[in-house]
């Protein structure tokens, strides 16, 4: 059975799983920069989250759970309320719609994103790949 997203187990499992997937190797190979996700308490999600997700050239090199976002400095925060970053999990909300959107706020070169596309929506599959259980469902 598969860690409950979100979680540690489930971060270590994000990692793994990036780690060892060559088509995320592939498409994500010159992806420079680290992300820090900050989940906004909401629904079953009863206090704030920040996950630290260190990415460079289709590896990830760490991830940590954060006390606080001025932990660690990244190229992109990526801000959501729980709901929001639930649905992208999910697949019901599309992440680059979200981010259009504002429903998932980027602090970073969005720009450089939106020319990663493929590497950003292969990031979200190996997330959904993983999740099988989510808080409050």
């Amino acid at each position: 059975m598969s860690a409950i997203f979100p979680s540690h187990e489930w971060l270590v499992s994000l990692k793994e799983k990036l780690n060892s997937d060559p088509k995320y190797l592939k498409i994500a190979s010159k992806w420079e920069g680290d992300i820090i996700f900050l989940i906004q308490p909401e629904g079953a999600l009863k206090e704030e989250l920040i996950y630290y997700v260190n990415l460079w050239h289709g590896k990830c090199l760490g991830v940590e759970e954060l006390e606080t976002v001025d932990e660690k400095e990244a190229v992109f925060v990526l801000q959501a309320e729980y709901d929001n970053i639930v649905r992208v999990v999910k697949g019901e909300l599309n992440p680059m719609q979200a981010m259009m959107t504002r429903k998932l706020k980027v602090k970073g070169n969005l720009g450089y994103m939106l020319k990663n596309v493929p590497t950003v929506m292969y990031f979200v599959h190996c997330v959904q790949d993983i999740t099988d259980q989510i808080l409050g469902e």
